[in-house]
């Protein structure tokens, strides 16, 4: 069973930072790409950042230079960095991971974390 489990969440001041973190206990090896995609209130799941296997990034415009994504692969986590946060940014976040076979993905997800900006 593929598991991804999220945390960091909470509520922040516009201006904070938060680390968001995604547990892969299997290992986040098997998986082509990983990323962090949000979910805000009557809105649908966007992507926010990924990181790929051989270590390539890319960022949603709107949180480039203000995101960071990353990965401990000893640890088998992969990380959001999240600065200057903005009201915005406001949602929950979800963890993704893709595992291809033979060229057809599977998606995986975490249960979400809730990110809250507001002062």
């Amino acid at each position: 069973q593929v598991q991804l489990v999220e945390s960091g969440g909470g509520l922040v001041q516009p201006g904070g930072s938060l680390r968001l973190s995604c547990a892969a206990p299997g290992g986040i090896f098997r998986f082509t790409v990983m990323g962090w995609y949000r979910q805000a209130p009557g809105r649908q799941r966007d992507l926010v950042a990924a990181i790929t296997s051989g270590g390539s990034t890319s960022y949603a415009d709107s949180v480039k230079g203000r995101f960071t994504i990353s990965r401990d692969i000893a640890m088998n986590t992969v990380y959001l960095q999240m600065n200057s946060l903005k009201p915005e940014d406001t949602a929950v976040y979800y963890c993704n991971g893709k595992r291809s076979y033979y060229g057809v993905y599977t998606d995986y997800w975490g249960q979400g974390t809730q990110v809250t900006v507001s002062s």
